[in-house]
């Protein structure tokens, strides 16, 4: 059995990767699985700590220190582990800081991996974050720079253009027109010193 194709979304925050990926898990050509980070990360604190109740409050920036990126290691050997597995699983997560961005070169090196490029202005990325009311406001526009400062992709939807239905449609066509994927392959790695200090809660 060969490997999962890994639908590997880049896009900032309120940029369309979640309605895009319902509407890939929910047709019927092709089975995915969505991996999300916010509910991969939720469902651990969740699971391990729902009973638990500190006894002293700990700053959210040390809580990133300490967790978040061991997590994101996990979520991305995760997604690894179900290509292995002959699953086809979509990305949904912010590549916001060169660590991130290395490790995903590093860890999806060896499998079919479909990069696609979510792309919306950063004015209606702001208008988006004031309609929905569950974001900070100012939190896309913050990662806006380094997650859109990659351009290579095997495909690019505009979700200012397209709605995640017609996003999907696009996406599910390329896939099955057997076309080579790669753009994630002739990405290279940064320079992440420093990067670690970037890191935020999306």
């Amino acid at each position: 059995m060969k490997q999962g194709t890994i639908v590997l979304l880049n896009g900032t925050s309120s940029s369309g990767k979640t309605s895009i990926s319902n509407e890939l898990v929910n047709q019927k050509e092709i089975l995915f699985h969505h991996l999300s980070i916010d509910d991969f990360i939720k469902d651990y604190f969740n699971n391990k700590f729902s009973d638990i109740e500190p006894t002293r409050e700990v700053d959210e920036q040390v809580i990133v220190q300490i967790t978040f990126n061991p997590l994101v290691s996990l979520y991305y050997s995760t997604i690894k582990l179900f290509s292995e597995m002959g699953l086809n699983v979509i990305v949904d997560t912010v590549i916001e800081n060169d660590k991130w961005f290395n490790e995903c070169l590093d860890v999806f090196s060896g499998q079919p991996t479909l990069f696609i490029g979510v792309m919306c202005s950063k004015e209606e990325l702001i208008r988006r974050e004031q309609t929905r009311g569950d974001r900070n406001i100012g939190l896309a526009a913050s990662q806006f720079s380094k997650v859109y400062s990659i351009d290579e992709y095997d495909l690019e939807v505009n979700t200012e253009e397209m709605n995640p239905s017609e996003c999907a449609d696009k996406i599910l066509s390329f896939m099955k027109s057997n076309k080579d994927y790669s753009a994630f392959k002739k990405l290279s790695k940064r320079d992440s010193s420093g990067s670690l200090e970037d890191a935020s809660i999306g």
